[in-house]
C-alpha cells in the first residue's frame, strides 16, 4: 500500500514558464490567458503565454473537460448500412494549471452528475480521469464572491492534485493527492519550502477567508422549497432577466446541452452547450412548452442548484464563484433570491 505524504516546495514565478515548457513535454497544458482584457483557460504551447495574476477568469474552466461544442462521432450511411468512428476524446493526459478552488470543486459536482446512473458520460470522464489538477490561491476575491457560503475557502483542496500559493515573487505549492505527489517527483529542480513560507501561507489564508464579506445562508433552502413551486414571487423575480444564458455559460457547474447533427463530407453528432434559460430548451416537437415563460425557467434555474440537485447528489450546484453575479447584464443576484427563501421572505409575501 502506497502512504501518501504530503510535500511543501516553492517555484519563483519567474520560472512559471519553465515549469509549463517541461510539462508541455508529457501533457497537454491548460492554464489561464489574457487576451482583449480577458481572462479564461486555453491549452498553451509556450509558457509565456500563462496569466497567473488574476482574480478570477471569465469563463469556467469546465469546457476542459465538457467542451462548448464537442464532435461525439462521425458517421457514414452506404451500402453495408451505418459506419460510425467514434472522435478521439484524448491525444495525451491534460494538466490543468491554475484553477482557482472554487472551479476545483465544481469539478467535484460535476464528476457526481456525469458519472450517475447507468449510462456514464465517457466523454467527459476520461478527459477528468486522465487529468492532473494544480490549483491556484484565491489572495484577492471579488466582492461577488461567496464560496464560503458554499463550503468552500479561497485556499480551498477540493478537487486538486496540487496547490499554488502565492507569496510575493514564488509559489508555495503543496501536494495534495499521490496524482500531485507523482508529479512533483518528475520536477527535481522544485526546492523545498522553508517554514517561514509554510507559516506566511497559513496566516493570509486565515486573513482572506475574513476578507470574504458576501454571506449567503443556504441552510433549510431545499426543504423551504419544496413548498414553494407555486409561490407568486416567481411571477416577479424573473421580469428583468433577459433569458440571455450568460448565467448558465459561464457557470462552473451548469451542464445543460443538446445534441444535433451536422453534415459536411461525413455526418457529424456534435453536443453544444444549453440553457434552461433559453425559450426553445423545452420546447417539444408537438409545439407544446412546460415552461413557456421566463418565470418557469428561472424557477427551475434556483430548484436545480437548490432543491434537485441537493436531493439527488446531497450538494447545493453552486460554488459561490459570483461570475453570475458579475456578469448579468441586468444586475440579477441569485444571492438576494437564496437570502430571501433563506429568511421566508417569500412565504411571508405569498401568505
Amino acid at each position: 500500500m502506497v502512504v501518501f505524504q504530503m510535500v511543501w516546495k516553492v517555484i519563483g514565478k519567474n520560472k512559471i514558464p519553465t515549469l509549463i515548457q517541461e510539462l508541455n513535454k508529457e501533457y497537454e497544458v491548460f492554464t489561464p490567458v489574457k487576451k482583449e482584457n480577458l481572462v479564461f483557460f486555453e491549452r498553451v504551447s509556450s509558457g509565456n503565454e500563462a496569466f497567473l495574476d488574476f482574480q478570477n477568469t471569465k469563463k469556467s474552466p469546465k469546457e476542459v473537460f465538457f467542451p462548448q461544442t464537442e464532435i461525439l462521432f462521425t458517421y457514414e450511411i452506404n451500402k453495408q448500412g451505418v459506419e460510425i468512428e467514434k472522435a478521439p476524446v484524448l491525444k495525451r493526459d491534460i494538466v490543468l494549471l491554475g484553477i482557482r478552488p472554487c472551479d476545483a470543486k465544481g469539478f467535484l459536482l460535476l464528476d457526481k452528475f456525469f458519472s450517475s446512473g447507468e449510462y456514464k458520460d465517457l466523454y467527459y470522464l476520461e478527459k477528468r480521469r486522465n487529468t492532473t489538477i494544480i490549483g491556484l490561491a484565491c489572495n484577492r476575491p471579488l466582492s461577488t464572491c461567496f464560496c464560503t457560503s458554499m463550503g468552500g475557502a479561497p485556499f480551498g483542496k477540493e478537487g486538486m492534485d496540487l496547490l499554488l500559493q502565492d507569496i510575493n515573487d514564488k509559489y508555495l505549492i503543496e501536494t495534495v493527492t499521490e496524482r500531485g505527489e507523482k508529479l512533483i517527483k518528475k520536477l527535481p529542480w522544485l526546492k523545498d519550502a522553508e517554514n517561514g513560507d509554510i507559516d506566511k501561507v497559513r496566516s493570509l489564508s486565515r486573513n482572506v477567508e475574513k476578507a470574504i464579506k458576501s454571506k449567503v445562508s443556504v441552510e433549510g433552502v431545499s426543504k423551504k422549497l419544496d413548498g414553494m413551486f407555486d409561490n407568486k414571487q416567481w411571477d416577479l423575480i424573473h421580469e428583468k432577466c433577459l433569458g440571455c444564458g450568460v448565467c448558465t455559460y459561464l457557470c462552473p457547474t451548469c451542464c445543460c446541452f443538446d445534441i444535433l447533427d451536422e453534415a459536411t463530407t461525413k455526418w457529424k453528432r456534435v453536443r453544444i452547450w444549453d440553457s434552461c434559460q433559453f425559450s426553445c430548451f423545452t420546447l417539444q416537437g408537438s409545439g407544446y412548452n412546460p415552461r413557456p415563460s421566463g418565470k418557469e425557467r428561472m424557477r427551475q434555474r434556483i430548484m436545480h442548484k437548490f432543491n434537485y440537485f441537493p436531493k439527488n447528489y446531497g450538494e447545493n450546484f453552486c460554488v459561490g464563484c459570483g461570475r453570475c453575479v458579475q456578469e448579468c447584464p441586468v444586475n440579477f443576484d441569485i444571492r438576494e433570491v437564496v437570502e430571501a427563501i433563506s429568511t421566508d421572505i417569500w412565504r411571508e409575501k405569498d401568505e
